[in-house]
């Protein structure tokens, strides 16, 4: 079922199709030369994908050896995981020029038309992949990959990916899978209440915010990473998170300083930090993982996994110092937030 290599000289593009974001990495002779990331609608239908493609910088269009993985199979404009690992990787076999292979973790790299046969291989591997590159680096570690909307954290194991799980499902159970991100999660999902001078308020379970407004108002947040609406369809400066911060405490802008605003994104980036400190701390109990083992973090929460690190006493190790002598002079950042669209590329050679 293995997809036959394409000729050394030519160039690599690395996809990693999601429902939120497409992205891409490409690699020529061994080296990352640039990296892209661009909003995608997925869940509007496959036309979003075609409309973010046309976006794309021109060599994401031209002939390539193409490597493929996925999370938006899980979007709801498809019926079920099959239907969009086959619709994506369909979509990738008819746009993408040149030779296309599917990332398909544990089963390796694919033809298209295997996929819907694979699809339980294929659905959201991309993690696989950046645990698979770290696992060229580091013998042993943790990887912490901190995105927009979940995180992953993988062990590996002699140089190889020993999650306990590997579908989504699985992942939710031994917590290698933690669905929060540094932009699109709701701060609902969090914590049911907060501190407000003084005082213990509940929340109000609806979507005024999201932790792109909370991290904003810290002051963490790059603003490229934040490429989706914000949760009000509104602006993205500093007094606008802070309106709808307040709004999930029921209250007006007006009735806090900056000083409140910004301990109360405290309180909800502390929040977030604690399911994901439970779950690494189970993580590196494990027998085969040394207490030596490093975090290796990327993704564009890059910054959340570091704290984790430290509140772990565990060094951090960024996925773009392991791979440094293969990235560009600058655009570092970006192959932190695309790791598993570099990871693919890279892996193939």
């Amino acid at each position: 079922m293995s997809a036959a290599s394409a000729p050394a000289q030519t160039p690599v593009i690395g996809w990693d199709l999601g429902g939120v974001h497409v992205k891409a990495a490409l690699v020529c002779g061994g080296r990352v030369e640039t990296v892209v990331q661009a909003p995608c609608r997925l869940w509007r239908g496959l036309p979003a994908l075609d409309e973010t493609f046309a976006q794309l910088p021109d060599w994401a269009r031209a002939p390539a050896d193409h490597v493929v993985t996925m999370t938006g199979e899980l979007t709801d404009c498809f019926s079920d995981r099959a239907d969009g690992v086959a619709q994506l990787a369909g979509w990738a076999a008819a746009h993408l020029k040149g030779s296309v292979r599917i990332y398909g973790g544990r089963a390796g790299l694919l033809a298209p038309e295997y996929a819907r046969t694979a699809a339980a291989d294929i659905a959201s591997a991309n993690w696989h992949a950046t645990a698979a590159l770290v696992g060229r680096h580091r013998a042993h570690a943790l990887l912490v990959d901190i995105g927009s909307t979940t995180a992953d954290l993988i062990p590996v194991v002699g140089g190889t990916p020993a999650a306990s799980g590997y579908s989504d499902a699985e992942r939710l159970e031994t917590g290698e899978l933690v669905y929060t991100g540094v932009v699109r999660s709701h701060l609902i999902a969090l914590c049911d209440h907060a501190p407000f001078r003084g005082r213990r308020t509940r929340l109000m379970a609806e979507t005024f915010a999201t932790m792109a407004d909370v991290y904003r108002i810290i002051g963490d947040l790059p603003d490229a990473a934040d490429q989706q609406q914000s949760a009000d369809g509104k602006g993205k400066s500093l007094a606008e998170s802070e309106i709808r911060l307040a709004r999930i405490i029921g209250r007006d802008h007006g009735e806090g300083d900056p000083a409140d605003w910004r301990a109360l994104a405290a309180h909800f980036a502390e929040a977030q930090l604690r399911p994901l400190h439970d779950a690494a701390a189970l993580l590196l109990s494990r027998s085969d993982l040394p207490a030596d083992a490093p975090l290796v973090v990327c993704g564009a929460g890059r910054f959340v996994a570091e704290r984790l690190a430290t509140r772990l006493g565990r060094p951090a190790v960024a996925l773009t110092d392991l791979i440094a002598d293969r990235l560009p002079a600058t655009g570092a950042d970006w192959a932190s937030t695309c790791g598993p669209a570099v990871a693919v590329a890279l892996l193939v050679r």
